[in-house]
């Protein structure tokens, strides 16, 4: 006996649920760890720094402007989103959801890549980090390429996914020439020069455009049990 069309859309969907319900059980927990570690001194996941060196209310600060942290609090909304509508649609959502898309597979690329090498985490650090660079990042591009739904992409919809990105880039290096911290050593402005600086920046701007045009296609040719 065959499953009806409705009978496979329905288990489709409900696959979408629970899978981005268990990438935002991953990201709150690896934040709460993150967050406890914070409030009692111990190591960061994204740095390995710990708090000798600054105050409670700086690291909570520096915190939040990694872009690790912000890309995975961008794919913790769209999760939630998807967990509750799989089929949500919209010029604004869209935006978000490649955002999310780009930022965290940009986070898993240039952390295994360039980072890791540089960070020697344990414990309860070392958990929270293969949350955010490990999990996050390729249980949320399984996710589209698996599930979808699309078509969504525009490449109207591809250029106004750069906003956050440049944006971020540009308060990095603003914040950076007033306070000389910057949350990643290839952005570091004040060690390498804001020259260097700016082009690995540039470099892995490039890196996403070739990633978002790479998405595009991809979003207009492969099926996906939710459409």
């Amino acid at each position: 006996m065959t499953s009806t069309p409705s009978v496979r859309a329905a288990g489709a969907v409900a696959v979408v649920r629970w899978w981005h319900a268990g990438i935002a059980v991953v990201i709150l927990g690896s934040l709460v760890i993150q967050l406890i570690l914070i409030f009692s001194g111990g190591a960061d996941a994204n740095s390995g720094e710990t708090g000798e060196a600054a105050g409670v209310g700086v690291r909570l600060w520096r915190l939040f402007s990694f872009f690790t942290i912000e890309s995975n609090l961008i794919v913790l909304a769209v999760c939630l989103g998807l967990v509750r509508r799989p089929l949500r649609d919209g010029r604004v959502w869209n935006v978000v959801r490649l955002d999310s898309l780009l930022g965290i597979v940009i986070t898993g690329l240039v952390f295994a890549i360039v980072l890791a090498p540089q960070v020697h985490l344990t414990g309860a650090a070392l958990v929270a980090t293969i949350g955010f660079h490990y999990v996050s990042p390729w249980a949320t591009l399984l996710a589209w390429l698996l599930l979808g739904p699309r078509p969504r992409l525009t490449w109207r919809i591809v250029a106004a996914a750069f906003i956050w990105p440049v944006a971020w880039l540009l308060y990095i290096f603003v914040q950076g020439s007033f306070t000389d911290w910057y949350p990643y050593p290839f952005l570091d402005a004040t060690e390498l020069g804001l020259g260097v600086a700016v082009r690995n920046a540039l470099a892995v701007l490039v890196i996403g455009l070739v990633l978002a045009a790479g998405l595009k296609v991809l979003d207009g040719k492969l099926r996906a049990p939710v459409r």
